[in-house]
């Protein structure tokens, strides 16, 4: 499995929130702009949520596995990776949400003087900050799933006993 990449995240932001931008304001300019839900920011802070609880929770028992505790639980490496997948894929989705929101919300800082408007830039970026989030658990369960690295190097030999 491939780890998260920031520059792919980062593209993907980049790439959705020029491309937010442009439709905003081809669509401010044809008629009223879409808004952007109250819910965005929350749903993203609860997948935060989430990803960073699934990583503590994986960390702790691996914890408890390294140090042979009696009553740690075994940690299923099919689940581990599992947690892994939907991490990365939802770092992927926050990335295209927090471009697409940021996009619409540097489009609305030209319109912050009128009281709606405002309110929209604010949620888009609230959402954007969630997206980042979002973004840094999955990094972070990623960190806490990965395997060691095997102290031999390919093509050596373990010395003779």
């Amino acid at each position: 499995m491939k780890e998260l990449r920031i520059r792919t995240l980062a593209a993907v932001f980049l790439v959705a929130g020029v491309l937010s931008w442009a439709g905003a304001r081809l669509w401010n300019s044809v008629g009223t702009l879409p808004r952007v839900p109250l819910a965005a920011p929350v749903v993203l802070a609860l997948i935060a949520v989430v990803l960073l609880a699934t990583a503590l929770s994986l960390r702790s028992r691996l914890k408890a596995q390294r140090e042979r505790r009696p009553d740690a639980k075994a940690v299923d490496p099919l689940m581990a990776a599992r947690a892994v997948v939907f991490g990365q894929a939802s770092a992927l989705v926050a990335a295209l949400v927090a471009g697409m929101y940021g996009g619409t919300g540097a489009f609305l800082l030209e319109f912050l003087d009128i009281p709606a408007r405002r309110d929209q830039a604010i949620y888009a970026g609230f959402s954007v900050l969630a997206g980042i989030a979002v973004i840094a658990a999955a990094f972070f369960l990623e960190r806490v799933c990965k395997l060691p690295e095997d102290d031999d190097t390919p093509g050596t030999a373990a010395p003779a006993a």
